[in-house]
């Protein structure tokens, strides 16, 4: 069957205390709204709306770099979870299929949740959890399985708040039923809103089925204030510590070591303490991660070892058995097979071939201040300690700088470039200097006091 998403992600979250769309703020370096997207991805779904609201403009732009296939819409008022899926339905025409409604602002829902909604056979269907603490949480009038209808905490009664399964908000139906049971909602509630949720009785009242999926209360968490935040964010790294481990990857300090939501690592990769991945890192297998390495957006091969306090940024794409040793930058760079970088060292907009060594204090010299240009070197290339390579320049296959040079032409294979001034000696000149400062010292703080 054919499915399609509505996120809901309109809320301002007045309690975050902050100008961001609540959904915008980040869990394992990505908006809460990218977990929401990321889950519903797993079911392959046709269509993708997203709902904006409060910050529209970063939502949408937001959501376009998450996911360029999904499509967002406005809800310019925010009348309640049935009027914000009002909105969804235009982009929804002619499709044919069961749409699932999700929330922005609710990061943990496993696909396998979400394909249990997608294949249930009743005519709508609701994500429910038992709550430890119901809390103010929608309560799920049911028998078994079989959903009768849901009461919003504000309209309970004493004896249906003292239900324990509550509701989650997300829901599933097929497409036209869902048009037409949200164009029969009311708002003759204590909030005076639109519900969702009404339509489990709508959908009774004309005869129809209805049931209760049920979760683990820990896939519900909302995010609504910053405290709640930090819970999710440690939950998140929980969750994929423990994940890397049961796929064959060691760590050293577990809880010191910080991942993405779109971290992949390989089996028998070592990773020490105190390592952050920020988004886009994939690391093949049998690399090793030595402590207080920073990595985003880069790609390790097989046999790399990185660290330790190596920095790899956006870009750098690293071959089989690459080492980069500690208080390294890469940056938009193509490391060949086997090239060792050991330390103190900047390759910025870089193109390095295999088996080439880049001496400690090497920088590519990559902007000059409008523009940024590419340094590219060889294959089997020795570049010297405190090598400056002024780009644009390349440094052809097996040749050598000499240390302490700054390299501002093209070097040809083979070739050997030095570019030093002549050193002077003069004897004894550094000790009258030293006087001179030392009397020049003590006249001024005489001249002080």
């Amino acid at each position: 069957m054919a499915i399609a998403l509505i996120v809901l992600a309109a809320g301002q979250g007045t309690r975050m205390n902050s100008d961001l769309p609540k959904v915008l703020h980040e869990v394992g370096a990505a908006p809460l709204v990218g977990h929401a997207l990321a889950a519903g991805r797993a079911l392959d779904p046709e269509r993708v709306i997203v709902v904006a609201g409060h910050g529209a403009e970063q939502v949408t732009k937001a959501v376009a770099g998450l996911d360029p296939d999904a499509q967002t819409v406005l809800q310019e008022e925010q009348l309640g979870t049935g009027h914000a899926v009002a909105q969804a339905l235009p982009a929804l025409d002619g499709f044919e299929g069961r749409v699932i409604v999700l929330y922005g602002d609710t990061p943990f829902i496993r696909p396998e949740t979400l394909e249990a909604l997608a294949e249930a056979r009743a005519d709508v269907t609701v994500l429910g959890f038992e709550a430890e603490d119901p809390g103010r949480y929608g309560r799920l009038i049911a028998d078994g399985s079989a959903l009768e209808r849901i009461v919003e905490f504000k309209d309970a009664r004493d004896k249906e708040r003292a239900i324990s399964l509550c509701n989650s908000g997300v829901i599933a139906c097929d497409a036209a039923l869902l048009a037409e049971l949200v164009a029969g909602l009311g708002n003759d509630n204590a909030a005076g809103e639109y519900y969702l949720t009404d339509i489990v009785a709508a959908a009774r009242a004309k005869g129809l089925s209805a049931e209760v999926v049920t979760c683990d209360e820990a896939e519900t968490l909302g995010i609504n204030t910053r405290a709640e935040l930090a819970r999710a964010e440690a939950l998140f790294q929980s969750r994929m510590r423990a994940e890397a481990m049961e796929n064959g990857v060691t760590m050293v300090d577990p809880e010191t070591v910080y991942f993405a939501l779109d971290t992949y690592i390989g089996r028998d990769v070592v990773i020490g303490p105190n390592v952050v991945f920020g988004p886009g890192v994939t690391i093949e297998s049998g690399a090793r991660i030595e402590a207080f390495c920073h990595l985003t957006g880069c790609h390790i091969s097989r046999g790399g070892t990185i660290g330790p306090f190596a920095r790899l940024r956006p870009g750098a794409e690293l071959a089989e058995d690459v080492h980069i040793g500690n208080f390294v930058e890469v940056k938009n760079a193509i490391l060949g097979e086997g090239v060792k970088v050991g330390h103190l060292t900047y390759l910025g907009d870089a193109e390095i071939g295999e088996g080439t060594n880049i001496g400690a204090g090497t920088v590519t010299c990559n902007y000059d201040g409008v523009m940024k240009h590419r340094t590219v070197i060889g294959a089997n290339a020795f570049i010297g300690s405190d090598t400056m390579l002024v780009a644009p320049v390349t440094i052809g296959d097996n040749a050598l700088t000499g240390s302490g040079s700054v390299i501002t032409e093209d070097v040809p294979s083979g070739a050997v470039a030095i570019e030093r001034t002549k050193q002077v000696v003069k004897p004894g000149l550094a000790v009258k200097l030293f006087e001179r400062l030392r009397a020049e010292k003590a006249k001024r703080m005489k001249k002080g006091s």
